[in-house]
């Protein structure tokens, strides 16, 4: 009976651990493979606590087999059972995509777990308690055993990226008539990527990085699979964690024109200071060559203030002096309506589908580089007209007796008041869900706190996801004078969702979906 114990408690443990590790790993990518932001992901006090939730009954699990007995082999038997039932895999917003690299990383950590049993039974008598006291020193060290599997396999790693980059160089470089545009900010580059692809598109034959494809290596991808020799424009979509990333982009796809959409405190986590945001962003600009031309929103500060030396053509939607403006914006649940006026001054009316002073500002930053490159803007109205949302980006849907306005992809405070501004233009009741902004550091708190406060007369019902999370909104709501029964917290989305159906229909509901956290805060 012993020895079927054993083997179902290996069976169990070996099971708990392997989704543990996956789990693990998850987190990792979800983190681009940084170590310097896994290792700031582990030291958020909520996520110290979730990884120990996971492995706590498989740290209990081997003591109890090292105790001895019946009774304690079928204890560390139902621990490794709880270990399988908390870390089994969830419906998650970016599952874990085996790729190579993920393959390999699960590859090295088995040899890892290999060579510490190996190791142990050269212990002999004791060979059976080394082998458990190495699993137990594994298992709990997993965290951390990933950062080693990921320097072990270093070389490998930069040596293949070295590899597609260069094939991805190549491919470029016997292109030397295509045309490539950067699109870069800390919010609004992936929308304007897909309106200026599809204002384009009338025109020229149009490539643009897919989805969240905005890293080197993503960017390397497309070209490496997407790339053909007909394509006269590439609308390379640039994002950025550390100081230096847009730069590597650029260094590859040698940009001749650059849009930079807006520049907020995101990330800063990783990035530290705003200032160092503003300079990776601008990397886009410093790429763009003299002849060539650097697309710039004027309606954001950060933006507006730094004087570069290149040819700049601005838009956006409020102040004077813009090459492109679009002024006289009505909202309601049909879309928007706005005007601009070309180099001569003529007067052009657009309708889209899209709500909102965000989107409009980014359809603004579209005309202006397809007109800049040759499309009249006469003839730029049909494709503005057929824009459809962004998936997750301040989206319309309607969903049966209720607006949805989701704009549930991250958040920054920017985005988060533009998308509330958009809300209060509404005649609808007006409810805002959201669990709140993360990866803000030390400015989390207050950054939460000032929007909580400006959210205050822009809706009729807050719905907060998370009871620590949004403490700073809570904190700002009720600063601002905003009635306690209309603030509604609750512990999952699920729960947000029940409790906007409660609310009573003094009339049609409106709802904000803003920011859904990452799977590595969820």
């Amino acid at each position: 009976m012993s020895i079927a114990l054993t083997i179902i408690w290996l069976a169990t443990y070996l099971a708990g651990a392997v989704l543990y590790k996956l789990y693990i790993v998850h987190m990792f990518q979800q983190n681009s493979y940084k170590p310097r932001e896994y290792m700031e992901w582990i030291q958020v006090h909520s996520n110290v606590g979730r990884l120990l939730g996971k492995c706590l009954y498989g740290i209990i699990s081997l003591p109890l087999v090292l105790i001895g007995g019946r009774g304690c082999l079928i204890a560390a038997c139902v621990m490794n059972v709880m270990t399988i039932l908390v870390n089994k895999p969830h419906s998650a917003k970016k599952p874990l995509v085996y790729t190579k690299r993920v393959k390999r990383m699960l590859a090295t950590t088995a040899i890892i777990y290999a060579l510490g049993i190996l190791l142990s039974l050269f212990a002999g008598r004791y060979k059976v308690q080394v082998c458990e006291g190495v699993l137990l020193l594994l298992f709990i060290l997993q965290p951390f055993l990933i950062l080693l599997v990921n320097l072990i396999n270093k070389p490998i790693e930069q040596s293949i990226d070295r590899y597609y980059i260069n094939d991805a160089a190549r491919i470029l470089g016997d292109m030397p008539e295509l045309k490539v545009i950067g699109v870069t900010g800390s919010y609004g580059k992936t929308s304007v990527k897909y309106f200026l692809s599809a204002l384009l598109s009338g025109q020229y034959n149009v490539l643009h990085t897919p989805g969240n494809y905005n890293t080197t290596l993503g960017v390397v991808r497309t070209i490496r699979e997407q790339m053909k020799p007909y394509h006269e424009i590439f609308i390379c979509e640039m994002g950025a964690r550390e100081v230096g990333d847009i730069k590597e982009i650029c260094d590859l796809v040698h940009p001749d024109y650059g849009i930079i959409t807006s520049i907020g405190p995101q990330h800063l986590q990783s990035f530290h200071t705003i200032e160092n945001i503003i300079g990776t962003k601008f990397e886009l600009a410093d790429a763009v060559p003299s002849d060539g031309k650097v697309f710039l929103n004027y309606d954001n500060e950060y933006i507006r203030t730094h004087k570069i030396d290149k040819n700049v053509v601005s838009y956006g939607t409020m102040g004077d002096g813009l090459a492109f403006k679009a002024y006289d914006i009505t909202v309601s649940p049909q879309g928007s309506v706005f005007k601009m006026k070309d180099e001569q001054g003529n007067e052009y009316e657009f309708h889209t589908r899209l709500v909102g002073n965000h989107n409009v500002q980014n359809i603004a930053g579209a005309i202006a580089v397809a007109h800049t490159l040759g499309i009249p803007m006469e003839k730029l109205k049909y494709p503005v007209r057929q824009l459809e949302s962004v998936e997750h980006r301040l989206q319309l849907i309607r969903q049966g007796d209720r607006i949805i306005l989701d704009d549930a992809y991250n958040s920054n405070k920017n985005g988060f008041k533009a998308a509330l501004d958009t809300l209060a233009m509404f005649k609808e009741l007006r409810i805002l869900m959201t669990p709140g902004m993360v990866e803000l550091g030390e400015k989390q708190y207050d950054e939460n706190k000032e929007v909580g406060i400006y959210a205050a007369d822009k809706c009729d019902y807050a719905v907060l996801v998370g009871k620590e999370q949004t403490k700073p909104i809570q904190d700002g709501l009720t600063e601002a004078g905003f009635a306690q029964n209309r603030m509604i917290v609750v512990d999952t989305l699920q729960e947000a969702f029940q409790m906007v159906n409660a609310i009573p229909n003094e009339k049609q509901k409106i709802v904000l979906i803003e920011n859904d956290l990452p799977d590595n805060y969820a």
